[in-house]
């Protein structure tokens, strides 16, 4: 997009805006279907076939076969929509939370009681725990930006 988007410099941060949402329109959708008994049951009973039913992308897809929450998000996914596949899967939004920043459920909810993650270190692409860069054109930095 031709949107200047300083808020993408955020390294390990998707920001669900206009675009990703865009992007996810069809991901987020499929996650809505869970709502409703029937689709979680057709979901669990073969979840292939019942994804080919959606027209997201083969990406998509197998993120969400792989029940990878972090690539699910890259390609669009809300947290708010994906905590019905989470559900789905018998997973609480704190065990979720916690496969996506590579803890057990008890190491999330620990690190959450002692104050959540700490605000030292890098918080920009391309920073060193400085100030933030000038501008760097999307997708440059050690972290890169989809």
């Amino acid at each position: 997009m031709s949107l200047e988007k300083p808020y993408l410099d955020v390294p390990g941060t998707t920001i669900f805006d206009a675009e990703q949402s865009r992007k996810g329109y069809w991901l987020n959708q499929f996650c809505m279907s869970l709502m409703k008994a029937d689709n979680r049951e057709r979901f669990k009973a073969d979840q292939r076939a019942y994804l080919d039913e959606w027209p997201m992308t083969e990406e998509q897809k197998l993120a969400v076969l792989a029940a990878d929450l972090n690539r699910c998000i890259a390609l669009g996914g809300n947290i708010y929509f994906l905590a019905k596949l989470g559900a789905t899967h018998g997973k609480s939004f704190q065990q979720m939370a916690g496969s996506m920043t590579g803890r057990t459920e008890e190491e999330y909810r620990d690190m959450m009681i002692r104050g959540g993650r700490s605000p030292e270190g890098n918080r920009y692409t391309g920073e060193d725990g400085d100030a933030q860069p000038a501008h760097q054109p999307q997708g440059s930095g050690k972290y890169g930006l989809l």
